[in-house]
């Protein structure tokens, strides 16, 4: 008998495995058995699927070696059909809570245009915010070109818990993901988006069918408790913009645009749809407006005149510049982002406290909770004792502009100033001075 007789008599089973066997890692140099990336295989007379965990790999190198190993099924002798898929990855299903609203904060990137930077700044925020001990969720809510999975190297498949429910791919860190405890090192970071799902195939879905996935997700993912969500959004102020202002409780949103003129008008006008849903604006990440030569160390700004910018009714968080440090893939570690997306993390942070941390002076009165009817006569009792010329605040749960009518009717007279503030959704602050 000869060899080539002896190959066509043996188990397809065995003919299947030697041909896998000649399929390299591209990263280990050992052959996919020996990398442990085979998970079983599955023989159905002449259909083979092959299940492989290629989870660890970059998004290109794993379709490459899916093809690679497709093609080596393939041309096995007996084999009528090759399919490679994903293995199923174990789930901590543990803990779980169901729902956006499960984390602590919600935090927006947004940009009225593309091609801006706005994912590069989202993912990298995130990344910052894992790095200096949070624990992060980050929403991919951009299904039109869901980026995100690519920026971190992360894939699919997305695998259930138990009820039912997504969960979200880990991207933590591996030395951020074994044995850390609360406060120790970089903190989680996982990632829902529906690029995890689809296999990168282009979405054409119309309004309806985005707000209702939208909303399944927003409704259905199953969190790990993280302390902040940052949610990446579409450009402009479309469907997906608004379905997550009526679905989520935004506590804040970070702008991104160019400085260019064209850029921040549009995103003027977004800023303002954002501030008309009552969601509290943090700020502008103004992207690639410079870079540094390479060969002479000089900044030169990619875009001439001055700084429209500098018109926009918000501060400015961070200047990126146009730089290779942005364009690598970020990891949630102190070292796998770039410093000015450390500092990002930072300034978002201490506008969020800003706006959210309420303290009331000892003097103010503070109406929040109080029922309708007793407001009247806390703000008589306070307002009648103290003496002229001292300074009169109430922070309150609703815009307090009758306040002033009041208190003018109290001194049968007019006021000579009287300054109202929005710090927040849920708080407004006035001030006057009694006569």
């Amino acid at each position: 008998m000869s060899s080539e007789d002896t190959t066509t008599t043996e188990p397809l089973s065995d003919r299947v495995e030697a041909a896998l066997r000649k399929v390299r890692d591209p990263d280990a140099d050992v052959n996919v058995f020996e990398a442990g990336l085979i998970d079983d295989v599955r023989i159905d007379g002449g259909d083979v699927t092959v299940q492989a965990d290629l989870s660890e790999f970059p998004p290109s190198e794993g379709q490459a070696v899916t093809s690679t190993m497709m093609r080596a099924v393939s041309d096995v002798d007996g084999v009528e059909r090759a399919h490679v898929e994903q293995a199923p990855r174990s789930v901590d299903t543990q803990g779980r809570e169901v729902g956006v609203e499960r984390a602590d904060r919600v935090i927006a990137v947004a940009s009225a245009k593309g091609g801006v930077g706005k994912t590069t700044v989202a993912t990298t925020l995130a990344c910052a915010l894992a790095a200096d001990g949070d624990d992060v969720a980050l929403f991919d809510a951009d299904i039109h070109g869901p980026n995100v999975p690519e920026l971190l190297s992360v894939s699919g498949p997305v695998q259930s818990d138990e009820d039912g429910h997504p969960v979200p791919v880990d991207a933590s860190a591996s030395d951020a993901a074994d044995g850390k405890t609360s406060g120790d090192g970089p903190g989680d970071l996982e990632v829902m988006s529906v690029g995890l799902m689809n296999d990168s195939q282009p979405l054409a879905w119309r309004g309806a069918m985005a707000h209702d996935a939208l909303t399944e997700l927003f409704e259905e993912t199953a969190w790990a408790g993280p302390d902040t969500l940052v949610i990446d959004l579409p450009p402009g102020t479309g469907d997906v913009a608004l379905t997550t202002l009526q679905e989520v409780r935004v506590d804040g949103v970070v702008f991104v645009t160019t400085p260019f003129h064209a850029a921040v008008s549009d995103t003027h006008r977004s800023l303002q749809l954002f501030e008309e849903n009552e969601v509290p604006v943090l700020g502008v990440v103004s992207n690639m407006g410079e870079f540094v030569c390479d060969a002479c160390g000089e900044h030169h700004d990619l875009f001439d005149g001055d700084d429209p910018i500098d018109a926009l009714d918000a501060p400015v968080l961070a200047e990126v510049p146009f730089t290779g440090e942005m364009q690598s893939h970020p990891r949630p570690t102190p070292d796998g982002v770039p410093d000015v997306a450390l500092e990002l993390g930072a300034a978002v942070g201490g506008r969020i406290e800003d706006i959210w941390t309420v303290e009331v002076p000892e003097h103010a009165v503070d109406l929040r909770g109080v029922p309708p009817e007793k407001r009247r006569d806390r703000v008589r009792e306070a307002f009648e004792g103290i003496g002229s010329g001292e300074r009169f605040e109430v922070v309150s749960d609703r815009n307090p502009g009758p306040v002033r009518e009041f208190l003018e009717d109290l001194i049968d007279g007019k006021l000579k100033g009287f300054r109202v503030k929005r710090q927040n959704p849920d708080t407004w602050r006035c001030r006057t001075e009694k006569p």
